[in-house]
Parts: C-alpha cells; sequence; structure tokens
C-alpha cells in the first residue's frame, strides 16, 4: 500500500527527468538532429511510463485511502457498539446496587428500630429488676418456664399451698422418699447491683456483707417454710434467675455455699435447675416403671397360666392322635387279613379248575383209543 511520501517522490522524479531531457536538447549540437529525436522519444515514452506508474501509484493511494476509511468506520462502529454494550451493563449493574443499597439500608433502619424496641425492652427489664415484686414475678416466669419444659404437667404445682399454709413457687411432685420437692424464686439482686458498682474498698467490703446477709436470711427462709417433716422432701431450692448472681456467689462466698448445704438449700441457676430437673424426671420415669411392673407381672401370671392351659390341650390332641394312629393300624391288620383269605379263596378256586381240565383231557384220550381199537 503506498503512501503520500511515494506519491511525492514520484513528482520528483518526473520532474527531474523532465529537466534532464531539457538540459540534454540544449546540450546537444545542432548538427546531431536525429539522434536527439531518438532520446527525446525515448525521454517522452519513460516520462509517459512513469506517469502510467504515478496513476497506478494514484489509483493505489485512493483505494488504500478507502480501504482505510472503512477500516476505520468498522474500527468506530465496533467501539461504539462496545461503549454503548458496556454503558448499559454499567446501568444495569449501577441499578442493580443501588437498589442493593437501598434494600440494605431499609434492612439497616428495621434493626434501627429494633435497637430502639430493645433499648427501651431493656429499661423496661430494669424497672422490673429494681422492683422486688417485679423481680419475684420475673423470677416465677422464668422458672415456670424452665418446669414446663422439663417435666411432665402432672410432676409439679405453681403456687403450691401447703398444710402450714405457706405457698411455695412451684412444688415438685416426688414420691416418698424423698419428697415433694418445694422450689423458691426470689434473690437478693440489690446487694448484688451495690456489689457490682462499689468504687472502692470500703463499699464493696460493705456491698458484701450485705450480700452475703441477705442470702443467709433467704436461705434460713427457706429452710424454714419449705421443708416440712412428713409433708415435703428433706430439702428445697432458692432458684437464682441470673447465672451471673450463681457465678459471683460460688467464686467468691463459698461460706453461703456451705452454710446453704448444711441448711438443705440447694442453690441453683437456670442451668443446674434444668439439669437437676432432668434427674428427676429420670426418678419419675423409674417410680412410674415401678408402678407398672405389678401389672406386668399380674399379665406375665396370666400368660403363663394360657400357656399350660395350651400345654395341656395339646396333650389331650396328642391322645387323639394316638387313639386315631391305634385305628388305623387295626384296620391296616384287618384289610390284610381279608387280603390274604382272599388270596387263598383264589387258589382253591384255581385248583378246581385244573383238576376238571385234566380229567376232560384223560376223557378225551380213552376215547380215542377206543376208536383206535376197532
Amino acid at each position: 500500500m503506498s503512501d503520500p511520501a511515494s506519491f511525492l517522490l514520484g513528482v520528483l522524479l518526473a520532474g527531474l527527468l523532465a529537466a534532464l531531457a531539457i538540459w540534454l536538447m540544449r546540450a546537444r549540437p545542432r548538427t546531431e538532429p536525429d539522434r536527439l529525436e531518438t532520446e527525446f522519444a525515448r525521454l517522452a515514452g519513460l516520462q509517459a511510463e512513469l506517469a502510467g506508474r504515478l496513476s497506478a501509484m494514484a489509483d493505489a493511494q485512493t483505494q488504500a485511502q478507502g480501504e482505510l476509511a472503512r477500516t476505520l468506520n468498522e474500527r468506530l462502529d465496533q467501539v461504539g457498539h462496545r461503549v454503548g454494550t458496556s454503558l448499559e451493563e454499567t446501568s444495569a449493574k449501577t441499578a442493580e446496587t443501588l437498589g442493593n443499597l437501598a434494600a440494605r439500608l431499609a434492612v439497616i433502619d428495621e434493626a434501627q428500630k429494633n435497637i430502639t424496641d430493645l433499648s427501651s425492652q431493656v429499661v423496661g427489664l430494669q424497672d422490673i429488676l429494681a422492683n422486688k415484686q417485679a423481680r419475684g414475678a420475673f423470677g416465677e416466669v422464668q422458672l415456670q418456664d424452665i418446669v414446663k419444659n422439663a417435666l411432665p404437667p402432672s410432676a409439679y404445682a405453681f403456687q403450691a399451698t401447703l398444710k402450714s399454709g405457706v405457698r411455695a413457687d412451684c412444688l415438685i411432685h416426688l414420691p416418698n422418699p424423698p419428697g415433694s420437692i418445694a422450689i423458691d424464686a426470689k434473690f437478693p439482686l440489690d446487694a448484688y447491683h451495690g456489689l457490682r458498682n462499689a468504687k472502692d474498698d470500703g463499699e464493696r467490703n460493705l456491698a458484701q456483707r450485705q450480700f452475703r446477709g441477705d442470702l443467709l436470711k433467704h436461705v434460713s427462709d427457706i429452710s424454714g417454710k419449705y421443708i416440712v417433716p412428713g409433708e415435703t422432701a428433706e430439702s428445697a431450692l432458692m432458684f437464682l434467675p441470673s447465672e451471673a448472681v450463681y457465678a459471683e456467689l460460688h467464686a467468691n462466698f463459698p461460706d453461703v455455699v456451705t452454710k446453704s448445704y448444711q441448711a438443705r438449700v440447694w442453690i441453683v441457676s437456670p442451668t443446674t435447675l434444668m439439669a437437676t430437673l432432668n434427674t428427676v424426671r429420670a426418678v419419675l420415669k423409674d417410680v412410674e416403671m415401678r408402678k407398672q411392673a405389678g401389672v406386668i407381672q399380674k399379665y406375665v401370671g396370666l400368660l403363663l397360666k394360657d400357656v399350660e392351659r395350651l400345654d395341656d390341650r395339646v396333650e389331650n390332641l396328642e391322645k387323639h392322635f394316638q387313639s386315631a394312629e391305634k385305628d388305623i393300624r387295626e384296620i391296616r391288620t384287618s384289610a390284610d387279613q381279608i387280603t390274604k383269605r382272599g388270596e387263598k379263596i383264589h387258589d382253591v378256586e384255581l385248583g378246581e379248575a385244573e383238576a376238571q381240565e385234566a380229567l376232560a383231557a384223560t376223557g378225551r384220550r380213552v376215547e380215542r383209543d377206543l376208536l383206535t381199537s376197532k
């Protein structure tokens, strides 16, 4: 493919050839016209050939420019199409991203509302826990949820009244021994908050004394109210609906735990209460199985009697079969005897027939002898 530089080079060559022709015409002597005309004709031919080549180069240049323009147009169309497609995809992705962002913002707004509601509920829970009666009701509700999830309805009673007139938050029904177990759901939260919020050693020591005193008093009250000889078990449960209070008690007040054991009051948290109730459920299943053991034994005895009766009936049936077998043997013996006698009778009849035939043969022979003698 030619370019403008080649075209300019051809024009320069044509001009040089024309200048050379003019110079030769001027430089030749006038006495050589034939040679001059020949040389001029040769230069004219060269010029014509050069003009043809220049025309071909111009055509090639025009064609090359057309091809270049067409190629450029195709490339520009492809680039435009790609740019348009890319812009459409980018627009779609941008719209999708904006939609996802809007949805996430809506979720964030909803979560913010939930956080606000949760904050108000936490404030309400703090108000509940700040009131002793409300705190007791909160503990009772949590106790009821745990007991209902662990035991069958017949195994417990809420707000059960004992013979002494004292009402227990929950009474677990167990057979004697050990007997029913009472559960109290109150807990000393004020002293625990004072212990957590103590700023110096003096406040901490004071809060510890109050916490220890409140717990020991509560243990004493439970031991005196809910352990009734002949009606309840020899122990009772104090339910702490807070794992933090339970952990604080066992970590820093082992003397209170020891005294509660001595008073037969077992302090439990939600987790340990669930484990205790699982043990109670196992005991109840064992008791129920023992109750059903007598019924099972009774039916086993009846089943043995039925087996004995069946054995007697099988024995009677076997006797019938033996008698029938004896009859069959006797019938077989009689049949064999009849068969033997029939065979004997047949033998006797066969002998008489042979004698008659022999007698007839003898008569025929005698008659033949007589005829012969005549």
